[in-house]
C-alpha cells in the first residue's frame, strides 16, 4: 500500500493531538497504512507525527537505511578512516581477503 499526501496535515498543538488521539486510532484501524497522519508540536511547529503502525512497519527498512546513512556520514566527517584490510590484519585475518 502506498499513501500519497498532496499536502501536509495541519500541525496540532500537543493538547489538541492528545484529544484527537482516540479518533486518530479509530481512523488508523479503519484505513490502515493509508490513514492520514497526525502532525503535532508546540506553537504549531511540526515536531512529531503519529502514523498507523502498519505504515511504520512498511517504512522500517527505509528508516534503517537512513540511520545507517547518518552514521556513515558522521563517521566520515569525524576524520581519517582505516582500510578494512588493516583492521583484518590487526585481528589476525588475511588482509588480502578484504582489499
Amino acid at each position: 500500500m502506498t499513501m500519497v499526501l498532496s499536502h501536509i496535515p495541519p500541525v496540532l498543538p500537543t493538547n489538541e493531538a492528545r484529544v484527537a488521539l482516540t479518533k486518530a486510532l479509530a481512523r488508523f484501524r479503519e484505513q490502515g497504512a493509508l490513514a492520514e497522519p497526525v502532525v503535532f508540536g508546540a506553537q504549531r511547529r511540526p515536531e512529531g507525527v503519529m502514523i498507523p503502525f502498519e505504515l511504520y512497519e512498511e517504512l522500517l527498512p527505509v528508516i534503517e537505511d537512513l540511520e545507517i546513512a547518518h552514521l556513515a556520514r558522521a563517521r566520515a566527517a569525524a576524520g581519517e578512516s582505516i582500510a578494512l584490510s588493516e583492521v583484518a590484519a590487526a585481528v589476525g585475518l588475511d588482509p588480502d581477503d578484504y582489499r
